[in-house]
């Protein structure tokens, strides 16, 4: 009696220790959680350390790279567009506005770093529109408060969309006072130069948001999560580079083509 006793009570225990089915989920979610946090820091840091060796060579390499990378962001747009459900002429109409957005982007970039040193170009124009993104998530998260467009980015708030042009004002002085890119003209940090730096900081944010609204809106009207699956944890390379495509598309009629037909 007493060895059955004892092997109830050891069978009570060990299924007493048991998960139950909703803790064995939990931490299941929780395993893949951290699986996918992991391959998200490694292909983003791959991504950007590919970028900056590129960046820091410059020339044909730069080129290069910029080529590719719109190459591959047309290529996912033209992969959206094809799940629009219009019609082939249309395609066609929305695949030649595709050419041109990309274009005038990788042709901004390009012109950039030919004009500019590396620092120039990732103080002065690459990292305000990182910063956008960062200040816009914590500002968001932080603060919380109404919607800008629910309806085509549900967790796009006004209060992250402050908070990353005051994180894109914040570095456009940064590069002011170090004398990047185009602050480099005039030498040092002015008092009247900060105004119009938090200005120009607040403008790449409205037009970095407005260009991720406008990939949000196209993924929706195809039914899809990420533009593609090309970058392991991150959805697309259009997902990801968004901002950066339509901040350069208005650098490029606002700057590039002006200096090339003699106005700039």
């Amino acid at each position: 009696m007493g060895d059955v006793r004892n092997r109830l009570e050891e069978l009570t225990t060990k299924a007493m220790n048991q998960p139950t089915e909703e803790e064995a989920a939990s931490a299941s979610a929780q395993a893949s959680g951290m699986n996918d946090l992991l391959v998200r820091f490694v292909s983003g840091v791959a991504m950007l350390a590919v970028a900056l060796i590129a960046l820091w060579l410059g020339g044909w390499f730069w080129i290069g790279f910029v080529v590719l990378l719109a190459s591959l962001i047309l290529w996912e747009w033209n992969l959206l567009v094809t799940k629009f459900g219009i019609s082939a002429l249309a395609e066609v109409a929305w695949q030649f506005i595709g050419a041109l957005y990309v274009g005038a982007a990788a042709l901004a970039i390009v012109q950039v770093r030919i004009s500019y040193d590396v620092a120039g170009v990732l103080l002065a124009f690459l990292a305000p529109v990182i910063a956008v993104d960062i200040g816009a998530y914590f500002a968001g998260r932080t603060i919380g408060g109404p919607k800008i467009l629910p309806s085509v980015s549900p967790k796009k708030t006004w209060a992250g969309l402050i908070g990353g042009a005051i994180a894109a004002g914040l570095v456009c002085i940064g590069a002011e006072a170090m004398d990047a890119g185009p602050g480099g003209f005039v030498p040092g940090l002015s008092t009247s130069a900060i105004p119009s730096a938090m200005l120009t900081g607040a403008l790449i944010a409205v037009i970095a948001q407005a260009g991720d609204f406008f990939e949000s809106w196209m993924k929706r009207r195809a039914g899809v999560k990420d533009s593609s699956n090309l970058l392991p944890g991150h959805g697309g390379i259009f997902d990801r580079c968004d901002g950066f495509v339509a901040v350069f598309a208005v650098l490029f009629v606002i700057a590039v083509v002006p200096a090339f037909v003699g106005f700039g």
